[in-house]
């Protein structure tokens, strides 16, 4: 930081997520039915619908929004800018593969237990019913 800089205010992380979703119904179904998500609030505008979730476990909060803008049905692609994946931080190896053995139960394309990008690092690939990428992540050591 130079000299004379103002300082960063803090911050305590992340408060929630919210995504943009072609059918909040269906997507709130799948996060409740795949990663356990419950609702917290559904919010209808002229605008928008949106579902307010949270995990009971982690206290994570995920937002599934459906605007009534034209574009609002152009599909996902992480190519363009804006969101390209979520990864969802698990304890250890052993979760991701709890993590993919439900992933097999519940019919749920993924990825086999790979190396991450950062040594030490391991993930279980998966998508939402609108293509977006999802992770399951275990930090290294």
């Amino acid at each position: 930081m130079s000299e004379g800089a103002a300082s960063v205010p803090t911050h305590e992380g992340f408060h929630h997520l919210t995504l943009n979703v072609q059918d909040v119904d269906g997507s709130e179904r799948w996060y409740g039915e795949v990663l356990g998500f419950e609702r917290v609030r559904r919010i209808a505008t002229d605008a928008f619908v949106r579902v307010i979730l949270r995990h009971p476990e982690s206290g994570a909060m995920l937002g599934l929004n459906r605007h009534t803008a034209e574009v609002a049905g152009e599909p996902f692609d992480e190519r363009r800018a804006g969101l390209d994946h979520l990864a969802l931080r698990v304890a250890g190896r052993s979760e991701l593969d709890a993590w993919a053995a439900r992933f097999e139960e519940l019919g749920v394309p993924h990825s086999d237990v790979k190396p991450g990008g950062v040594p030490g690092t391991f993930l279980v690939v998966f998508r939402d019913p609108d293509g977006l990428q999802l992770e399951v992540y275990a930090p290294g050591a």
